[in-house]
């Protein structure tokens, strides 16, 4: 029989030869016993995937902005988690919902964000990958699969308040060349939309220009398989100059959005 000793080694061993072979894929790693976890599925960190998840959306009559965030940005709050009843099914990046993988689903985080999660009640951590949008209950701000619940010993009460941080994006962790994540450009308001073309073209040309420096241009798309006429200022160099002209309430409704 072999002694406990020459089972821990050969174990070690094993470890250190999975991580070697693995070093170049995303990983989470678990400050509670030391060890990594690679993902049981696979990462979806596609440019299409990241252009339409940072896009505003809204869930139960409230519209979110997904935003950018730094290396070392913390938050406070409530955690709660979700398990089987969403098991196998689709999260909002596109990829499948496994219980058992160390994820979250936050409603404003870039997908792929890496974060060190902190329950503050026993203060155990873990470091989850955000790969869904949620949970859209007042006063939750993450919502945490079953292995990262259990990890902070939350998952029989539920929920616990824990605190946040930064560490990663794109699936993987201490990425300092990087300290923005997911980076927007060509920033558009939508001030207006019309199934009528003439009407859109009016109200185009009524917004050539705003404060003297945005310029309204019009777009046309499908939606329900019939034509729809966006009408989108341009010329803001930033989306905290998007959100502030919002916050002006010059164009009701209107909200920041991206080509």
């Amino acid at each position: 029989m072999l002694s406990r000793n020459t089972i821990k080694i050969a174990s070690l061993l094993i470890c250190i030869t999975f991580i070697a072979g693995c070093s170049s894929k995303p990983y989470t790693y678990s400050p509670i016993d030391r060890s990594y976890t690679p993902p049981k599925t696979q990462i979806v960190n596609s440019a299409n995937m990241h252009r339409a998840t940072m896009k505003p959306y809204s869930v139960l009559g409230k519209t979110y902005y997904p935003t950018q965030v730094s290396m070392g940005d913390s938050f406070s709050g409530v955690a709660s988690w979700y398990g089987k009843d969403f098991h196998a099914k689709k999260t909002s990046n596109g990829e499948v919902y496994n219980m058992y993988d160390m994820t979250a689903a936050h409603k404003t985080l870039p997908m792929n964000t890496m974060l060190k999660v902190t329950n503050l009640s026993n203060e155990r951590s873990a470091i989850v990958r955000v790969n869904d949008r949620g949970p859209f209950v007042k006063s939750r701000i993450i919502d945490l699969s079953y292995a990262a619940a259990s990890r902070l010993d939350m998952q029989t009460k539920g929920t616990a308040p824990i605190r946040i941080e930064v560490i990663g994006f794109n699936g993987v962790i201490g990425d300092m060349q990087h300290k923005q994540s997911v980076m927007m450009d060509n920033y558009f308001v939508q001030i207006g939309a019309f199934r009528n073309k003439n009407g859109a073209q009016r109200y185009t040309s009524d917004n050539a220009s705003v404060q003297g420096r945005y310029k309204a241009t019009l777009r046309e798309s499908m939606l329900d398989n019939t034509p729809i006429y966006r009408v989108w200022l341009s010329g803001f160099g930033s989306e905290s100059e998007a959100r502030d002209f919002i916050d002006q309430g010059q164009f009701g409704g209107s909200f920041i959005t991206r080509e």
